[in-house]
């Protein structure tokens, strides 16, 4: 019998089609080569178990009964694993024709080497970088998270981590290579042992390749062959937070191996620390730059109420001593109150918030100054900054909006990108009404099904990118920023659960009722079945939200009180005539009881749980005609995305639907 020559061991979790072609790559790599391929699947639930059973049943499979994380599983492969090399796959690769031999024959020539990796790529066909590295020492840490390496990607001295000053067509001895594609000698495996299982997933191939070299055997970067890599397709496909994970890794792998020296473990466990913070800062980046853009302006405006007034008075301007105080304390406490308002949003510039902030900042200054009169030098100044501060604050956000697209909230009609969460045949007829007939305002970019079994599938030309448990992530990864619900397919507990795991991206929610006739919207809604209201959250029970609609109520009741009221009133009394305008108008003093609104339910209920506003004048039950449980549901869908530009859009065609009743 023909000694086994290579184990090829493979961890596959939920990436079925990605498994099938690796596959087929690898019958054509390894043709003339004896070998076996070992399977562990940790728990996939997308069908690859019944896949692999029966289009390849040569496969020794191993079944997980959970996900045990990368290295275990990979463990448990080479436990069993008979061949003289060991090679280390990720399921999500492909190989080309002479990988395999290429590998074997440089073993063969390289006596002191104990693993190797080849030349990996982006499916783009540019380098990834992790197939060559140095291990994470102080220097080569900090390089890499001040982005030194970035700037001086030749250097030697700068651009340890990645190696990117080597020729990536040579092949030399590395610190460490990438665990999608490790071939090691089992003698290797013997001596220094497998992956380190307290590293679930990453870190874990640094960590052996750190083991291997201090076992005496040498890590090399083979350039004569290459693969490609997708990178990343598993964590996709669960809700594993891979960022977390990976800085967790690292944590690991410099107290594991650093912690002799406590001077090199608080340098590396300091750079991954700012290197976690760096990347908080870049996913969260349009929620700063706002932030410092109105920083900047405040200190602006301040230093300019101070020249404008010390200009036309005998004031000499701020003392020296609290100059420092000055220009930031308020600057703070302004930005602070921004950022309670809601003026830094993910995507958005509202600028009706910021006003309301502004508002509630000056009247906060112009109290505390009554208890700081050291600081209370002139309210003059303080008057001038805010009316700049309104100026700026407002006049950025609107230019921004208006000129250059940005911050729009929920995204311009024409910048829609839509994810349709359901797979059957409503679903589908939703997608291609959007994509085909108002393709300028939606860009289904695909669907969510219902199980990971579909994933990857193509239902005529929309491919089904997630299920409903890692929607989160699909969202992030394509910049989705409207997902519509085909009520057909999903329950509602399973709308709910979504809504409420993306409650904090920016994400406009909608519903598809089974006749395909209306898409919830901001002004109609047709609802299917109960929905059970004490899991969404209302825009209308918000401290803020009820703060403006009372304030518009207020201001507006009054101006139709004393402008055209009275007029109606007279007309009313003389002609007798009614209509809906004339009733609506002579309903106006009921807004300052407090006990009704401008725009509102038809009715209300004592349990403020199941509508938290007040009654209406008029609705959305006012425009659709709606009656009894219809209105209802209308009524919630209101409660839910009350805004003031909603109850003006509202009023608005109010009025028009009077008018053209008379």
């Amino acid at each position: 019998m023909t000694s086994i020559v290579l184990s090829i061991i493979i961890v596959n979790y939920n990436v079925k089609e990605f498994l099938q072609n690796l596959l087929h790559s690898i019958d054509k790599s390894a043709q003339n080569i004896s070998h076996e391929i070992i399977v562990i699947d940790n728990a996939s639930d997308d069908g690859s178990v019944e896949f692999l059973q029966k289009n390849f049943p040569s496969v020794k499979l191993i079944l997980n009964k959970e996900n045990l994380g990368f290295g275990k599983a990979n463990n448990i492969g080479m436990k069993m694993a008979a061949g003289k090399y060991f090679l280390l796959l990720n399921p999500d690769t492909l190989l080309s024709e002479n990988t395999i031999s290429e590998m074997i024959n440089f073993f063969e020539r390289t006596p002191d080497a104990g693993l190797a990796g080849c030349k990996i790529l982006n499916p783009d066909g540019s380098l990834q970088l992790a197939c060559r590295r140095s291990f994470p020492g102080p220097w080569t840490s900090f390089c890499k998270v001040t982005g030194l390496s970035s700037f001086f990607p030749k250097s030697k001295i700068f651009a340890r981590y990645n190696l990117t000053y080597l020729d990536e067509d040579k092949t030399y001895e590395v610190d460490a290579i990438s665990g999608s594609f490790m071939v090691m000698k089992k003698e290797v495996y013997e001596k220094a042992g497998g992956f380190d299982e307290d590293f679930f997933m990453y870190g874990e191939d640094l960590d052996l390749c750190y083991r291997i070299q201090k076992a005496g055997y040498k890590v090399y970067y083979v350039h004569s062959t290459q693969i490609i890599h997708y990178k990343g397709e598993s964590t996709k496909r669960s809700g594993i937070d891979e960022t977390k994970l990976f800085y967790d890794a690292m944590h690991l792998f410099v107290k594991k191996h650093f912690s002799t020296s406590l001077l090199v473990e608080i340098i590396l466990q300091t750079a991954i620390i700012f290197r976690k913070f760096f990347t908080f800062i870049a996913r969260r980046k349009f929620i700063f730059i706002p932030a410092i853009i109105d920083a900047v302006l405040f200190n602006l405006s301040l230093f300019s109420a101070e020249k404008i007034y010390a200009y036309y008075s005998l004031w000499k301007g701020f003392p020296k001593s609290a100059i420092y105080i000055i220009f930031t304390v308020p600057m703070a406490l302004q930005v602070f109150i921004s950022s309670l308002s809601g003026s830094y949003r993910k995507e958005a510039l509202p600028v009706l918030k910021t006003i309301l902030a502004i508002f509630i900042g000056f009247f906060i200054l112009s109290s505390v100054t009554y208890f700081f009169k050291e600081f209370a030098y002139s309210r003059a100044v303080l008057l001038i900054t805010y009316f700049l501060i309104f100026l700026t604050f407002t006049g950025w956000r609107v230019i921004m909006k208006l000129f250059f697209k940005i911050g729009i909230e929920g995204g311009e009609p024409d910048k829609k990108r839509t994810l349709i969460v359901g797979t059957n045949e409503p679903a589908i007829i939703i997608a291609e009404k959007l994509q085909n007939r108002n393709s300028e305002f939606h860009n289904v970019l695909g669907l969510i099904g219902l199980s990971k079994k579909d994933i990857g599938n193509k239902i005529k030309q929309f491919e089904i990118l997630g299920t409903t448990e890692n929607i989160l992530k699909v969202i992030k990864s394509y910049n989705i920023n409207e997902v519509i619900f085909s009520s057909s397919e999903i329950s509602y507990n399973k709308m709910i659960a979504v809504v409420s795991a993306c409650q904090n991206e920016n994400i406009e929610f909608k519903l598809v009722g089974k006749n395909l006739d209306f898409i919830v919207g901001k002004t109609s809604v047709s609802m299917l079945d109960d929905i059970p209201v004490f899991e969404i959250r209302y825009n209308i029970s918000k401290p803020l939200f009820k703060i403006v609609k009372n304030l518009f109520d207020y201001s507006l009741a009054v101006l139709v009180l004393f402008l055209i009221y009275p007029f109606i009133y007279l007309i009313y009394r003389v002609g007798g005539r009614q209509s809906s305008f004339v009733n609506f108008i002579l309903r106006t003093p009921e807004i300052l009881t407090g006990k009704t609104s401008f725009v509102g339910p038809v009715s209300t209920k004592k349990n403020s749980e199941i509508y938290p506003g007040k009654k209406g004048l008029t609705g959305l039950w006012f425009l659709e005609d709606a009656k009894g449980n219809e209105a209802e549901k209308l009524d919630i869908f209101y409660a839910r995305n009350q805004s003031l530009w909603l109850d003006l859009e509202i009023l608005g065609k109010t009025l028009l639907k009077m008018w053209s009743r008379n």
